[in-house]
């Protein structure tokens, strides 16, 4: 009964047409895809329990199948008739809410027109694939191997990938200048000093009595009128400018080279001062008024004045490169390390020391830049204030007005006084700064430390040796000493003269290698370790027990352990004040040190040093940063004759300081020039002598000399 039932349910009705297996088949490898999801989809039909479906097709509601090729439609033909009971029944189709029909899955997933759907969907993948790659991670940390390389390899910091960084502006180029030695320079500049000194003082004096006619703050005698006043102050402003008329005449040559400095608009300055206190009053008597000579004579003393600093701070930096036959070099390699520029210490010859120290200076610089405005702009402005006002009379009290007060008393300054400051401090160092040229190879976010740096010769010393089982003595001090020198440690030394007192020699290695805390080479068929207690551990040669050495160096001969050399370092006094300072001005150091010990769990338990603050890179990258092949910049920064980071950090954070401090005084000059200009104009155009008097205007630039000599005074305060 049960199953007459099921044939009576499955016998098919006379509007509904069958599917076979073929015709499906054929119709999902062929045809194109529909536009809609509604013409897309096929009611799912049921399947009966038994048999097999009938063989008609519904066209219009079969979707292709996605990747196949396509198929040609079965050829139409009717069924053919069938005994009555060979016939299966048919299952009765059941109708099907459009709505809830669900699109066929395909590998690519059905497309859709809402890109935030699209952008959710693959995020959702990208986090299935992280979760994926988690779990296949998890339990790697309870690895054997894992925490034993984590207990016994110090930790390092990695470079992060170079990141695309906009192309910087080339730096100037040195000038074309002779490259002199720095001795052969240091005789140049040390001859006239003298004489400018003296020359200097005598300006000085003058301006004396240039202040004493200018200000008016004391009676006059009865015989010195208003007239003679004037012609006593061109006769003292003519002597200061034969007194110092070897700095005028620089300025003045220039102009041969078409550049304008500000002791070239301190010259026309003068000029124009000089020819108004002549013809005052013949052309313009300004009613008792006096001319601006005294500000012309201060402008003078205080150019000498600039002049002779700079060039006893060039000697001096000249005298302290030539001490060493074979100096350190400092220069500021790009991209060294991290993406950062690193500074780098290296042994060389200073060549081009004496060419960048004949180049013009950061404040010339900048005054090359805008002196020849504002000359322009005081003789188109003079114009205006005095043609252009109908009283062409005053064109040379304009004149020497504006040239004046666009004239910065501080020019000179700007460099000379903290440049001469600074290489007075870093001579005693034996350290000193390759011109403005190597002050503006500054600014990098790195500097590289070496192990002399942190423990010059002297500072690690050997506090004794112990030889275990039966390996000979001089076995143990050469195989350890080979490969110390192999290394290129900073114990290299302290082996070497241990090695002369035991009457060894050094050996043959091969196969040499350089680990996280020690190394290994083959010596005569027989594999050799040099490292820490710690690599020993890792390498599972075992220790005698109950050793308690802080800092030695062990070596070990195939897998056993041969000899212990105990060690002492000392920390020099210079140090840590010097890694402070560096990291105070945002230079990061970065350990580039071949000595295994030098880690910083060492530096920061037994020294305390911030190594918090400190970069250590892994043990292949420190040996090629302390490499002697790697490439260098052609601008020296620095040139160093003594060992020590105290050298080397001074003459880094002192080039740095010095570079903003004479950048801040010539911004500040430029500006107090710009306002006096803009001030002189407005009161010659509206003829205001009393305000435009030569006190007022020897206060207002005197007002903006203040700046350089404070700004001056902290460049060597670190």
């Amino acid at each position: 009964m049960a199953k007459d039932r099921d044939d009576e349910l499955n016998k098919p009705t006379s509007e509904e047409e069958s599917f076979s297996l073929e015709e499906i088949l054929a119709e999902f490898g062929g045809g194109t895809a529909k536009k809609s999801w509604k013409e897309d989809t096929i009611p799912f039909p049921v399947v009966p329990r038994e048999g097999k479906r009938s063989t008609g097709t519904r066209p219009g509601k079969v979707v292709s199948f996605p990747g196949g090729q396509p198929a040609p439609a079965p050829p139409q033909r009717e069924p053919e008739p069938e005994p009555e009971q060979q016939r299966e029944p048919e299952p009765e189709p059941q109708p099907v809410d459009e709505d809830k029909v669900v699109e066929f899955p395909g590998e690519e997933g059905p497309a859709t027109d809402n890109p935030l759907a699209e952008k959710l969907n693959r995020l959702i993948r990208r986090a299935d694939d992280y979760a994926g790659q988690m779990f296949e991670e998890e339990g790697r940390e309870n690895d054997e191997d894992v925490r034993r390389a984590e207990e016994f390899i110090p930790g390092t910091d990695e470079e992060e990938p170079p990141a695309d960084r906009r192309e910087r502006k080339r730096r100037r180029q040195p000038p074309p200048a002779p490259d002199l030695p720095p001795a052969d320079l240091a005789k140049r500049y040390g001859k006239g000093l003298k004489s400018l000194r003296l020359r200097t003082t005598l300006v000085f004096l003058l301006f004396l009595p240039a202040l004493y006619l200018t200000l008016d703050l004391f009676p006059y005698p009865p015989q010195l009128t208003p007239q003679l006043q004037v012609l006593a102050l061109a006769g003292i402003q003519g002597a200061a400018m034969l007194l110092g008329l070897d700095v005028l005449f620089r300025g003045l040559f220039r102009l041969l080279r078409l550049e304008m400095g500000m002791d070239t608009l301190l010259v026309f300055a003068c000029a124009a001062t000089l020819a108004d206190a002549l013809t005052m009053y013949r052309l313009d008597p300004r009613d008792g008024q006096m001319p601006y000579c005294a500000a012309a004579v201060l402008g003078i003393f205080l150019l000498m004045l600039g002049t002779g600093r700079k060039r006893r701070g060039q000697r001096l930096a000249c005298r302290t490169a030539a001490s060493a036959s074979e100096p350190y070099l400092v220069t500021l390699d790009e991209g060294k390390w991290n993406g950062w520029d690193t500074y780098c210490k290296w042994s060389g010859t200073p060549a081009g020391f004496g060419r960048q120290m004949q180049a013009t200076d950061g404040a010339e610089r900048i005054f090359f830049r805008i002196c020849p405005l504002l000359f322009v702009a005081c003789l188109l402005l003079s114009i205006v204030a005095s043609v252009g006002c109908q009283a062409p009379e005053r064109l040379l009290w304009c004149l020497s007005a504006m040239l004046t007060a666009c004239t910065s008393l501080s020019g000179a300054l700007c460099y000379g006084l903290p440049w001469l400051s600074l290489t007075r401090r870093l001579s005693q160092l034996g350290s000193a700064i390759a011109g403005w040229d190597g002050v503006t190879a500054t600014g990098g976010s790195g500097i590289l430390l070496n192990d002399t740096d942190f423990f010059p010769p002297g500072c690690v010393s050997l506090n004794g040796i112990k030889v275990f089982g039966d390996f000979p003595v001089d076995k143990v001090v050469s195989n350890t000493a080979t490969l110390i020198r192999d290394s290129g440690s900073g114990l290299e030394k302290i082996f070497h003269d241990l090695l002369r007192s035991q009457g060894c020699v050094y050996r043959r290695s091969s196969d040499f290698c350089c680990y996280e805390g020690g190394l290994s080479a083959v010596i005569r068929d027989q594999q050799v370790l040099v490292g820490s207690a710690a690599f020993m551990h890792l390498m599972e040669v075992t220790l005698p027990q109950g050793l308690n050495v802080k800092n030695a160096v062990f070596c070990a001969i195939d897998g056993e352990l041969a000899g212990i050399f105990a060690l002492n370092y000392t920390l020099h006094g210079t140090l840590e004040p010097s890694l402070n300072s560096l990291i105070r001005n945002r230079i990061v150091p970065v350990m580039a040190t071949r000595d295994f010990n030098l880690i910083p769990a060492m530096l920061r338990q037994r020294f305390k040093l911030p190594v918090d603050k400190m970069e250590f890179p892994p043990v292949e990258r420190r040996m090629e940063l302390s490499g002697q092949e790697q490439e260098h910049s052609d601008i020296l920064t620095a040139v160093l004759c003594r060992e020590g980071v105290a050298p080397y950090a001074e003459a880094v954070v002192g080039a740095t300081r010095l570079r903003r401090a004479v950048r801040l005084s010539a911004v500040l000059a430029s500006l107090g020039a710009v306002a006096g200009l803009l001030l002189a104009f407005y009161l010659t155009f509206v003829g205001a002598y009393a305000s435009l008097s030569a006190a007022n205007l020897l206060i207002f630039l005197v007002m903006w000399l203040i700046p350089t000599p404070l700004i001056a005074g902290t460049v060597n305060k670190y």
